[in-house]
């Protein structure tokens, strides 16, 4: 049921019992009043910011390195896999909206040990990295007002963002709306600058054709390893798309902006990272582009933009930001949806008059800023391997994604339903998607350089468990007792 709001604005804290969802009772927080929803625009661009990232825009440089032009097929397949993942995702959220979203559909599968372990998962997550996100924002201001010390920018940006989280979930749409323009700007910009110049018909340029793209050891320099190792390289600037399923709960039409957000936002994200990797290696010689360097920079440097670097900083400036303004609302999110269902603090159940759970708000923020701490003290003990025990979690959280949505499914086809945006092909795409992920896992575990991700995942999926067990434990004593 929905949370009982006070008439003057006040907090109100419904009991965990009472608050507990039912499979036909999932909705959303109550924002009073429709100002005080996402609308259809705010969906669509929270989707599209959330997966275009700082991972995107200088990451992508580490696929190029070891794909070559096969960067392009190595983005066609991660896409396709976020694809899949996003619709099965679409169809749990259509019939049970709620901005738990894939804690609360691991639960409805599994029972409480699945939402309760996804759940916090996914939490731990997003506080760690949101120390990245600040600390990579402050760098860069740092270096343009080097007079200010790094902590005081990421004192500034953890505050800003974490009181516009604290306002209406209109005032965090809107936010994030705008961050997500200029990160989607930047986009159709290089794609438009990019396509002019490869055919010549900017000042100063001349057609290039494939000329980059079969010379320097063809399409494939390093052959199909190669773009395997650049899908394994990419796969995760995917992530951050599912954030339109914790918000699409929130808005005047769950189910509508599910269906339209997802469809719109993957399509988009394709052409986007798809379309900017054909340009990248088309206009520049692969071998020629340095790890740790924006491609995207050295395009516009080569076909003549004044202070592209500058421009390009701007932009990730941006896309930095607005991971931490979408990542601090979907932590406060997962974590009142645990308090709902008795599986994290009652105190988090707390919800201002506008719908928003400020307590849960506050509790995410709070140790967002433990993290940046640990970040900016010891960011190669402490801060390093928390990160090394968050790495591999988003993939754990796609693999949830699957295995719920094959068991809901099939509850729904034994009760005759039908779902109202269905997974295409199932349940084959579902296993299809699934072995791949779990291929990417392996793949992941047998990397040197990677495997301490996936170990530090395993150990803390292990101790969360663990958790689980005895809270469930005392739980049935607790009943068993009444």
């Amino acid at each position: 049921m929905a949370l009982h709001l006070t008439e003057a604005g006040g907090d109100t804290a419904p009991s965990p019992q009472a608050e507990r969802p039912s499979p036909l009772d999932l909705g959303a927080l109550d924002g009073g009043t429709q100002k005080n929803r996402l609308q259809q625009r705010h969906l669509t661009m929270i989707g599209l910011g959330g997966a275009i990232g700082a991972g995107l825009f200088v990451g992508s440089g580490a696929g190029i390195a070891v794909a070559g032009p096969g960067i392009v097929v190595s983005y066609v397949l991660a896409g396709l896999l976020m694809l899949a993942v996003m619709r099965m995702l679409g169809e749990m959220s259509a019939a049970a909206p709620s901005t738990g979203t894939f804690s609360l559909h691991a639960e409805r599968a599994f029972g409480p040990w699945a939402g309760f372990t996804v759940g916090w998962l996914y939490w731990s997550l997003l506080v760690v990295v949101l120390a990245i996100e600040a600390t990579g924002a402050a760098g860069i201001v740092h270096a343009w007002i080097p007079g200010v010390a790094t902590w005081v920018w990421v004192l500034l940006f953890m505050a800003v963002l974490t009181a516009t989280n604290l306002a209406a979930v209109g005032a965090f749409g809107e936010a994030e709306f705008w961050l997500a323009v200029l990160k989607v700007g930047a986009v159709v910009g290089f794609l438009v600058l990019g396509s002019l110049a490869l055919f010549g018909l900017l000042p100063g340029t001349h057609a290039v054709g494939l000329s980059n793209v079969t010379g320097h050891g063809g399409m494939l320099p390093a052959g199909w390893h190669g773009v395997l190792t650049g899908t394994l390289a990419v796969l995760f600037s995917f992530g951050g798309a599912e954030i339109v399923a914790v918000a699409a709960a929130e808005s005047d039409d769950p189910v509508r902006g599910i269906s339209r957000s997802m469809r719109s936002v993957v399509w988009r994200l394709m052409l986007f990272y798809v379309g900017s990797m054909a340009l990248i290696v088309a206009l520049l010689p692969w071998n020629e582009l340095k790890v740790g360097e924006s491609p995207y920079t050295a395009v516009l440097d080569h076909i003549g933009i004044p202070a592209a670097a500058q421009l390009m900083n701007v932009v990730v400036l941006s896309a930095l930001l607005s991971a931490l303004n979408a990542n601090l609302y979907s932590a406060s999110r997962m974590v009142h949806s645990l308090a709902r269902r008795g599986e994290a603090p009652a105190g988090l159940l707390k919800v201002s008059g506008r719908g928003v759970p400020r307590r849960a708000v506050l509790a995410s923020a709070a140790f967002g800023f433990v993290s940046v701490l640990l970040n900016l003290i010891w960011p190669q003990t402490v801060f390093l391997w928390m990160l090394d025990s968050v790495g591999a979690i988003g993939l754990v959280v796609w693999i949830s994604v699957g295995m719920s949505q094959l068991r809901l499914r099939a509850r729904m086809q034994r009760d005759a339903e039908r779902p109202a945006v269905p997974m295409w092909g199932f349940p084959y795409v579902t296993l299809l998607a699934l072995t791949a992920m779990a291929a990417v896992l392996v793949l992941l575990a047998a990397d040197g350089s990677t495997r301490p991700e996936v170990v530090g995942t395993g150990l803390l999926t292990a101790a969360v468990l663990v958790a689980a067990a005895v809270r469930s434990h005392f739980s049935r004593r607790a009943t068993a007792a009444e």
